[in-house]
């Protein structure tokens, strides 16, 4: 296999069926939809062929292409895939098909918006794929362009407030992490004699401590918006409230995650010394952000952002793992990235169709659901249950990995994060109980039409995904290990710092620094 045609085809693919979407004449508008997610299941084979060529036990990057792009600058177009963006790949070309295939409320300016998800994805991959930190800044920027579009003409009553915020809260990050990367390639400069963006070249760098607290700050701000983490998340509930169905599913499926992938690719490699000192911020941001997310989720009365929420504090375990800086965490916090996109992205599915249906999100209009949508309310309360963390479903396996990672070097941090995990399950499940369960008291939820074939065939995948990785989690973790295990290398070859086994010593750090 080719890793400059598979690698740049990804991208290329989804950009150029972006551009046949919009060619197509308005008289046979019925096809944009069906040629959309037709021409979003092409990057699926392409990502999946790089799943199986990949070789386990590799913790660099593989299939990497590299070429200049601006001479001068020091900028390429380099490309390369490990077992961290590897996964975070497949999950979004995964979910880019199932959210257009479930947008069947979008009935105007459809050529755009089938473009605009497109786009997305291009912007996504890219981000995933890039090995130049210019190139990565490009397509980090780019996606805010079409999300911003989705939000904004096809959302709901506030969607332009919604979109702007949005915008504004991540271009402000943005503009923090720029500045942070220009720092870097100017310091190339100084210390190896040319300009360059490489990150593969920025890791060989010599910083001092101060740059690094400055620069790993630059960098966290931006991704602590996209995480988002407390107290950075209050554009989160607007933009997921307002959004159409795809633009929720994708948000939280895949956007979020470039938060906590920039955080394990970019600011612990990269700024290893600096890590060490912002962990008890980073893991007293995330349990709050655990325990607050919980909690606001279950007063929601809108269950669009009791969802919502949910991602708030779901991601905080993904934080508290990567900053717990043990095997066990970094594994498992990038596989509750999985997790995460997956049981989110259907629980927003699902809450699109209810609201298509009966044109509302407040838990208080529904009752009794399970007697007139009985496929509706069981594939709820499955999706439900991984979400909460049921073993033998997806979502159990990721948070096991980072509470049993976490324990031995932030115990305090995770006994109280593990209440989130109780938390949960109150809100998922008493929302479960006021939506499904009990007599109908309105008569508009007598009539509420179940799931239908093709419904049920979008969430087929979905499906599929959580019950492999729940029963069968190896498959994931072969690819994922050896390269959380290098980030780990890599800090504690640095500092000292001594990752503890689960069940061995706390904590230990040695150097002259400590």
């Amino acid at each position: 296999m080719s890793g400059f045609s598979t690698l740049t085809a990804l991208i290329l693919v989804p950009v150029a069926g972006a551009v046949i979407v919009m060619l197509i004449p308005e008289r046979r508008r019925e096809l944009v939809r069906p040629l959309g997610v037709v021409l979003s299941l092409l990057p699926v084979p392409l990502a999946g062929g790089l799943f199986l060529a990949f070789e386990r036990g590799e913790a660099g990057f593989q299939f990497v292409e590299q070429s200049v792009w601006i001479d001068r600058l020091g900028v390429g177009w380099h490309l390369g895939v490990d077992g961290i963006s590897l996964l975070l790949i497949l999950l979004t070309t995964v979910l880019v098909p199932v959210a257009l295939a479930a947008s069947g409320g979008i009935d105007h300016r459809v050529r755009l918006f089938v473009a605009m998800i497109l786009l997305l994805e291009a912007g996504l991959i890219g981000v995933f794929l890039s090995l130049d930190l210019f190139l990565f800044f490009v397509f980090f920027e780019a996606i805010l362009v079409p999300m911003a579009f989705i939000i904004g003409i096809w959302g709901s009553e506030n969607r332009v407030y919604a979109a702007v915020k949005f915008f504004l809260y991540t271009a402000l990050g943005s503009a923090l992490m720029l500045a942070g990367i220009i720092a870097l390639a100017l310091i190339h400069r100084e210390q190896v004699g040319e300009i360059s963006f490489s990150y593969l070249g920025m890791l060989d760098l010599d910083l001092g401590l101060d740059t690094q607290r400055w620069l790993f700050g630059a960098f966290l701000v931006a991704f602590a918006i996209k995480v988002p983490v407390f107290p950075l998340h209050t554009w989160l509930p607007d933009a997921h409230v307002e959004a159409p169905t795809a633009g929720s599913v994708l948000l939280a499926g895949v956007l979020l995650k470039l938060g906590t992938y920039g955080l394990l690719r970019f600011n612990l490699p990269l700024f290893p010394e600096a890590t060490l000192d912002f962990v008890p911020l980073m893991a007293t941001l995330a349990v709050v952000g655990v325990i607050y997310g919980a909690v606001v989720a279950i007063v929601q009365p809108d269950l669009k952002k009791l969802v919502a929420y949910s991602s708030v504090s779901h991601l905080g375990f993904i934080v508290l793992g990567t900053f717990a800086l043990t095997s066990q965490s970094l594994e498992g916090s990038v596989v509750q990235m999985i997790n995460h996109g997956l049981t989110t992205g259907a629980l927003f599915l699902l809450v699109g169709i209810l609201y298509e249906r009966r044109h509302t999100k407040a838990i208080a209009d529904f009752g009794g659901l399970a007697s007139s949508m009985p496929v509706f309310a069981g594939l709820f309360l499955f999706i439900a249950f991984a979400s909460i963390g049921l073993p033998g479903l997806n979502g159990f396996v990721g948070e096991f990995l980072i509470l049993v990672g976490s324990y031995p070097t932030l115990p305090v941090y995770t006994v109280l994060s593990a209440t989130g995990v109780i938390l949960a399950a109150v809100y998922l499940l008493w929302a479960y109980e006021r939506v499904f369960t009990g007599e109908i008291t309105d008569p508009a939820n007598r009539q509420v039409p179940d799931l239908s074939i093709g419904e049920t065939l979008v969430f087929v995948p979905l499906v599929a995904l959580i019950i492999v990785l729940g029963v069968y989690p190896k498959v994931a973790l072969d690819v994922i290990g050896p390269s959380t295990d290098a980030v780990l290398e890599r800090v504690e070859a640095t500092t000292g710092f001594t990752a503890p086994e689960p069940g061995g010593d706390r904590l230990v750090v040695s150097g002259s620094g400590e």
